[in-house]
């Protein structure tokens, strides 16, 4: 009877290694593949192969960086219209407008440029307080010296 009783008990280790393999066969996740890339072996081999390097990515364009500095604000459609008119007033000045910019933030306009005399600075200002649409102007042109 011992030998028989014997038979039947199990020690704890055997029992446990039986749990396991039954345990093994029965898993749901055996039947998946297995991932056939290795795993990094730090988190410097991570940002390696996921973070674009400061030599590898866009510069901005001259332009762009100019906006930037400026403070560079996208214009709303009434804002835009009016940029327009003001922007088709100094073309009609002539060349002595070229060098004047126009700001446009709500019904304010900001000149800002440079001009070769006071007559053609007056002449700028008036052209664009007879712009519809204008209430303020400020104007930051300068003359250039002479």
């Amino acid at each position: 009877m011992t030998a028989a009783l014997g038979a039947r008990i199990r020690s704890p280790r055997t029992h446990g290694a039986l749990r396991a393999i039954l345990a093994l066969r029965l898993h749901p996740c055996l039947d998946m593949p297995r991932n056939p890339l290795p795993s990094p072996s730090s988190y410097d081999d991570i940002i390696r192969r996921t973070v674009v390097g400061p030599d590898t990515s866009a510069r901005p364009t001259r332009e762009q960086e100019r906006a930037a500095r400026e403070g560079f604000r996208a214009l709303d459609p009434d804002e835009q219209v009016l940029h327009d008119r003001v922007t088709q007033a100094l073309a009609t000045l002539g060349p002595g407008a070229a060098r004047v910019t126009a700001e446009i933030s709500r019904e304010l306009v900001t000149l800002r440029g440079q001009v070769a005399d006071v007559a053609t600075l007056q002449r700028i200002e008036d052209a664009v307080a007879y712009v519809t649409g204008v209430e303020t102007i400020h104007n930051q042109v300068v003359v250039a010296a002479s």
